[in-house]
């Protein structure tokens, strides 16, 4: 009976498979036909009709003419662009024409049999043989099992009885494997998807959606979306697709660059980068945290990931560290701005030439002779506009400067002629001539001016910066938070010592920026309609803030691991609570993926048992290995050790990644792999691409990846021995998906004590 079954359903496909074909020929045809048109409209636009300007009637005519010519031209260019695109699809859709099947009936109609894909297709009649995953007919294959099942039309809800949902996997055409399912997608269907071997580019799952994320994917009501998932939990890949389903729902009010995604790094972007083209759409804007700030502080060297991971904090660093992500302080920043409105701005002078132009007395003059009721984006416009006026005015003046004198004497014929293209051809006298050519002087001269004005270079910033973090004890309870005003006012020393080298530390950049922000009055990036943020445990309340302030009309999807969190360790914790501040909790939704499919059961259970605050994480009965743990007197021993596994990864065609707590230790290793022959590529750095084959990559850069094999390096006690190096250990442990080893010499890490000893082997 399944056989039979397999037979017709290959033969559907067969047909499926010839339609396509067929489109591939006819929309190739079809778009070199509309480009042989367009060239010849192009090449013949006014040879078909006469221009005749002679009176209004033949020019309202010529114009009209032009206008129709104008207009065929349009459509034929819209028409390539149509084609193109559905060629785009049917080429996508040749390599897998569709995963699912549904069977069920609406009411009383008579029953319908659907099949859904990555896009949609329609024969030449118009009939559809594919639905778009999207669509919302597709979602019943995902939110429901068989019997009646409700899902979301355009004109409100709509219920179906469902009677069967298919599965398939189809590679070349073939029907490799299918079988019948009560419920969304079965383990059988993701044992065949998280089987394959990892990429260096991440896959695109939209097969196996699992009813939780489909709630992601398919959200549209809430502002805030908070999705807590564990290690492997697909939080990534529902994401993406969440990206996908919105541009596609929202298509012509929605473009793929009103869309922003914050990865924890660049490595992480570009394993990405390719889910989003595989849905058949364009990739949003993708930035890391770092990225972004950088690139509005371009001569100040901004606190990099590796500094941010190597660096050790004393006791009073860390609060302090603690304090200026919070969201008290964001709010301390707030008040700190408000108050400047009535006094304490600092300004600089505008000079000119090397001399004062305006100075900053005579600014702050301006700044503050304005009421109360000018708030500081106001009085600071106000300012600008009165400062631009006194410069214009200024401009005759200067025409009589000894420089510009000199200047007008100087120049040559060929700056004369330059000068004079839009200016009068001859002068009545030499006094008119001096003072065309002074002018234009003066005023390409006042444009520095000009810019320094618009761009707000009249505001010392970093000097109010400095003002600000003094004046925290005043407007902060630091005893609350167990500092004293001595120990902070140290730290601001300690800040200022680094600041005059032109340093930010992280910590300081997100209300550095805030600040200038406040003062400046800007509004935001008000295009922007959606933010994504993964990883978000290792951003700091401030900074959520921040984002939320920067795009203030976009809804948030926040997406992270709080027992990863690699920078903010344990802060971590009190996030949740933190952002759901900035967010209506009517319109807030927290979804929480707990089942891990990145992993087999082995490597799941293992892992879990690394925590120990009891987390909600359960395996994917996935079998494999093991994790292997191999103790050696020395490094020596640990090469032989790794040598021998890298062996056992190849011939079972697994792809490494060797795993170093800091980049020293990745170096070290990578030259002791060299030496001893093994062909091995170093990741030391963000913005590298991931190579096939084995890599050695540190701790840090390994957020949010995936290896086939992950080995361990030095999981020993001098590199994981404090408590809140625990989730560091979880988050590299749980990149792998077959095989984990872990390589320690002389002990092992005492985080490792507690982990019953039947969930590893000693090796």
């Amino acid at each position: 009976m399944v056989e039979n079954e397999q037979a017709k359903e290959q033969q559907h496909l067969d047909g499926i498979m010839k339609e396509l074909s067929g489109a591939e020929v006819r929309l190739s045809n079809e778009m070199a036909k509309t480009k042989t048109e367009e060239k010849s409209i192009s090449d013949n636009f006014f040879n078909d009709f006469s221009l005749n300007f002679s009176n209004d009637a033949e020019t309202i005519e010529t114009a009209a003419s032009i206008q129709q010519q104008q207009r065929v031209l349009d459509e034929r260019t819209n028409a390539w662009k149509q084609s193109a695109q559905q060629l785009a699809t049917v080429k996508r859709l040749l390599g897998n024409p569709y995963f699912a099947r549904i069977d069920f009936q609406e009411g009383q109609e008579k029953p319908e049999t659907i099949y859904i894909g990555l896009g949609s297709f329609t024969n030449e009649a118009g009939k559809f043989l594919i639905y778009d995953w999207r669509a919302p007919i597709s979602s019943i294959y995902y939110d429901g099992g068989l019997g009646k099942v409700t899902y979301q039309t355009p004109d409100g809800p709509q219920q179906v009885n469902v009677s069967l949902k298919r599965q398939f996997v189809i590679k070349n055409g073939q029907i490799q494997t299918m079988f019948d399912t009560t419920e969304t997608i079965g383990d059988q269907m993701l044992l065949e998807v998280l089987g394959e071997k990892s990429d260096t580019q991440m896959k695109t799952i939209v097969t196996t959606i699992q009813r939780e994320q489909n709630q992601i994917i398919r959200d549209t009501k809430a502002d805030l979306l908070f999705v807590q998932g564990a290690a492997g939990s697909g939080k990534t890949s529902a994401v993406l697709q969440r990206v996908a389903y919105l541009l596609y729902r929202y298509r012509g009010n929605l473009t793929s660059s009103q869309v922003i995604m914050f990865s924890p790094n660049q490595l992480f972007s570009d394993y990405i980068s390719n889910v989003l083209p595989e849905l058949g759409e364009q990739n949003m804007v993708q930035f890391t945290y770092y990225q972004y700030v950088t690139r509005r502080l371009p001569h100040i060297d901004v606190q990099n990931l590796f500094s941010q991971f190597e660096q050790q904090l004393t006791p009073v660093q860390k609060k302090i560290a603690r304090v200026k992500g919070s969201l008290d302080f964001f709010n301390a920043a707030k008040t700190y701005a408000t108050s400047l409105e009535r006094s304490g701005l600092r300004f600089r002078d505008i000079r000119f030439r090397g001399e004062v132009f305006f100075s900053r007395k005579r600014i702050r003059e301006i700044f503050y002779s304005y009421n109360e009721n000018y708030h500081m984006g106001n009085r600071l416009n106000a300012t600008k506009e009165r400062l631009i006026k006194m410069l214009n005015r200024k401009i005759e003046s200067e025409t009589k400067a000894q420089w510009v004198q000199e200047a007008v004497q100087n120049l040559s014929d060929e700056t004369i002629r330059s000068m004079q293209q839009d200016g009068p051809k001859e002068f009545k006298n030499s006094d008119d001539e001096y003072r065309f050519f002074a002018r234009r002087l003066v005023m390409k001269g006042f444009d520095e001016i000009q810019q320094d004005i618009v761009r707000n270079r009249f505001i010392n910033i970093r000097g109010q910066y400095v003002s600000f973090l003094r004046e925290v004890p005043a407007i902060y309870d630091l005893a609350a938070e167990g500092i004293s005003e001595d120990e902070w006012q140290a730290e601001v020393d300690h800040f200022i010592d680094v600041f005059k080298q032109r340093q930010l530390p992280m910590a300081d950049a997100t209300p550095y920026l805030h600040l200038y922000d406040l003062i400046t009055g800007r509004h935001g990036e008000r295009e922007m309609r959606y933010v994504f943020v993964d990883e978000i445990q290792d951003y700091t309340p401030y900074q959520l803030a921040y984002l939320k302030d920067s795009f203030p009309r976009a809804k948030f999807t926040l997406l992270g691991d709080l027992n990863q969190a690699i920078f903010t360790k344990d802060d971590s914790r009190t996030l949740i609570n933190e952002t759901s501040k900035l967010f209506d909790p009517e319109k807030t939704r927290v979804v929480q993926l707990t089942q891990s499919y990145r992993s087999t059961k082995q490597v799941t259970d293992f892992t879990k048992a690394i925590l120990t605050s009891g987390q909600k994480i359960v395996a994917f009965n996935r079998q494999g290995p093991l994790p292997k743990l191999v103790v050696r007197p020395d490094e020596a021993g640990l090469m032989t050790a790794l040598k021998e596994q890298l062996k056992v990864n190849n011939e079972a065609k697994q792809t490494t990644a060797v795993i170093a707590k800091t980049l020293e230790d990745a170096e070290a290793i990578y030259d002791q792999m060299k030496a001893a022959g093994i062909k091995v590529t170093l990741i030391k750095s963000e913005n590298q691409r991931l190579a096939a084959g084995v890599i050695v990559v540190p701790s840090f850069l390994a957020k949010g990846l995936e290896f086939d094999a992950v080995v361990l390096w030095q999981v020993n006690a001098a590199n994981y021995h404090e408590e809140d190096e625990r989730e560091l250990l979880y988050t590299v442990a749980s990149r792998a998906m077959h095989r984990l080893t872990m390589l320690a010499s002389p002990d092992v890490t005492p985080l490792l004590d507690k982990v019953p000893a039947d969930l590893y082997e000693r090796g």
